[in-house]
């Protein structure tokens, strides 16, 4: 039997309630999580390394001295109707969880400070009432990245990799997985220190570019979102719910397509499936976000778009889906070279022992030389 651990009893019952098990539930996995909840007596390692896979936080918070102060999932999410958010399908549901456990990581990690020299969520703030094309010049500005760099990227998987490191630069981390719900593009969750968006890793690489610039708009409205790849239930909202919810998409298509540099791109060049590709290829986005922004800036009738975007979306649908690879490539692409470099950081100042490592990095201690290997040459 292994070595029983003092954790705090509080933290075992805050951890079932904030995962949504009822002690009835979280007992038939764990027949003696009621004695841990009284404090009666205290689980092993192992049994803290099982409670926390089940209920997604990492293991080091069953030892904070009491439960952390963060709102519920749900209360972060002003423009998704409860309803709506209690119809999620579970897989998201789990990968919420398992989103707010690398927030809390974060906050653990960094002492409860981001480290980043700038924050964009503080620096920068809109309101539904914004001019698009202001903000997205302003949050152009502040990230630094120029229209000429953008479009200089030599792929689309470079492009993403430069945006991630750049949100992480302004302190947002960006965290990927597999959804296995092709519906289910991404989602972010807002925060006062430590923002984070996820992106389903299974979308083409261009639409998670997308996805990055959509849930960055929510950040910067203050405001946990989710993007689906058919927006239907934007018709059920109202007010500002709504307004900010058509401004992100439109943010994200602005701010990787301006309209003055598409009328540059587009001087002399007549308007065919055969430019739209050369038009997409150049600033790293998909073939849907062209003919949308050529929508957008009325160079193309809606018919002519409706035609195009359903031609273009079955195109994308068609095309072969990333399967398989290296699972420490894998895990490096999940969690992202500047969050495993905080972590291994950490690690290497004595600040957190070898076990915490690997429970950060949500893998087992053996795995953890394969995966640094990886990062220290460039991998992901």
């Amino acid at each position: 039997m292994g070595e029983r651990l003092p954790v705090t009893p509080a933290l075992v019952r805050w951890a079932r309630e904030r995962a949504g098990f009822s002690l009835e539930e979280a007992t038939r996995r764990f027949p003696k999580i009621q004695e841990w909840e009284k404090g009666v007596v205290a689980p092993t390692y192992a049994q803290l390394e099982a409670l926390a896979g089940t209920f997604k936080v990492p293991v080091a918070v069953f030892f904070f001295p009491e439960p952390p102060k963060v709102p519920r999932i749900e209360e972060t999410f002003r423009t998704l109707p409860e309803a709506a958010f209690d119809l999620l399908p579970p897989r998201i549901k789990l990968l919420l969880r398992k989103a707010k456990a690398l927030q809390l990581a974060l906050f653990e990690l960094n002492d409860g400070t981001n480290p980043a020299a700038r924050l964009i969520t503080r620096d920068l703030r809109f309101s539904p009432t914004v001019e698009i094309e202001v903000m997205a010049t302003e949050v152009r500005s502040y990230l630094g990245v120029s229209v000429e760099e953008q479009t200089s990227w030599t792929t689309t998987e470079v492009a993403l990799e430069a945006w991630r490191q750049r949100f992480a630069d302004v302190g947002v981390y960006v965290f990927k997985d597999q959804f296995r719900i092709a519906d289910f593009a991404g989602f972010c969750l807002t925060d006062e220190e430590f923002p984070i968006i996820y992106v389903n890793n299974t979308s083409a690489k261009t639409r998670q570019i997308f996805t990055l610039f959509h849930e960055l708009a929510h950040l910067l409205f203050h405001t946990s979102g989710i993007d689906v790849e058919q927006d239907d239930y934007i018709e059920s909202l109202v007010g500002d719910s709504r307004r900010i919810e058509v401004l992100c998409n439109r943010f994200a298509g602005e701010f990787l397509v301006p309209r003055e540099a598409l009328a540059e791109a587009l001087r002399g060049i007549r308007i065919s499936p055969t430019s739209v590709a050369d038009l997409s290829r150049q600033f790293k986005v998909s073939q849907l976000v062209i003919w949308r922004r050529l929508r957008d800036t009325y160079r193309i009738s809606r018919a002519m778009y409706e035609h195009a975007h359903q031609r273009a979306l079955a195109e994308e649908r068609r095309r072969p889906r990333d399967r398989g690879g290296d699972y420490y490539n894998n895990q490096l692409a999940y969690l992202g070279r500047p969050y495993v470099g905080l972590a291994l950081s950490r690690y290497y100042q004595n600040k957190i022992t070898e076990e915490q490592l690997a429970d950060y990095l949500n893998i087992k201690p053996k795995n953890i030389a394969p995966l640094e290997e990886r990062f220290l040459r460039g991998a992901a």
